[in-house]
């Protein structure tokens, strides 16, 4: 494991860990949206794994998807909150979060490698759900910018989690293992889409 990545798993432990503490100790203002966001994506097991997806598929795809489709999701999805919070309706936001899921879970499996507009327009589409969904369950209590900034770090580290198993795809058994992930992540989402059906 690079220095990087241990580097990055430390932040988020640290991180996790101060969140939790300022959880316990307040469920008001910039603490308690902080955490509420934080955990948002992490305790939603359709977003969770839909996240962790566009860090495989990113590390599958390489440079410079590798660093671009795990950006584009969070700034995409910061936009997509400011319309769940302004109350601004889209449709199915739950189907498209299971969707995504289903979607980004099959591209890992397959191991597609679209065009790298593709692929980020796609990731873009899926984030505005997500966001939307963050967005519109924004506790009343919390502060908006902090919650939003919860979610927005958490998707980071989500997506830093799948890129760093998706440098697994550098050894030839890393990469049937990663594929293998994509499908049960796509078995998930899929298990969510039955549940809205």
């Amino acid at each position: 494991m690079t220095i990087f990545l241990r580097s990055c798993l430390i932040f988020a432990m640290l991180l996790t860990a101060q969140i939790s503490a300022a959880h316990a100790h307040s469920s008001e203002g910039i603490a308690g949206g902080l955490a509420s966001g934080f955990l948002h994506p992490i305790l939603g097991f359709d977003h969770l794994v839909a996240m962790v997806a566009v860090g495989l598929w990113g590390a599958f795809l390489g440079m410079p998807a590798i660093w671009i489709l795990p950006v584009v999701f969070p700034l995409v999805m910061a936009a997509g909150g400011a319309l769940g919070i302004a109350g601004v309706p889209l449709p199915a936001v739950e189907t498209w979060v299971a969707g995504s899921a289903v979607a980004l879970g099959l591209c890992v499996a397959l191991a597609l490698r679209p065009p790298l507009w593709v692929a980020a327009v796609l990731v873009g589409v899926f984030a505005i759900f997500h966001g939307h969904a963050h967005g519109t369950e924004l506790p009343t209590a919390a502060n908006p910018l902090s919650y939003a900034l919860g979610f927005v770090v958490a998707t980071g580290l989500l997506h830093l989690c799948g890129v760093a198993l998706g440098m697994l795809s550098r050894y030839e058994l890393g990469t049937y293992a990663i594929r293998a992930g994509g499908a049960v992540i796509a078995t998930v989402g899929l298990a969510f889409l039955a549940g809205y059906a």
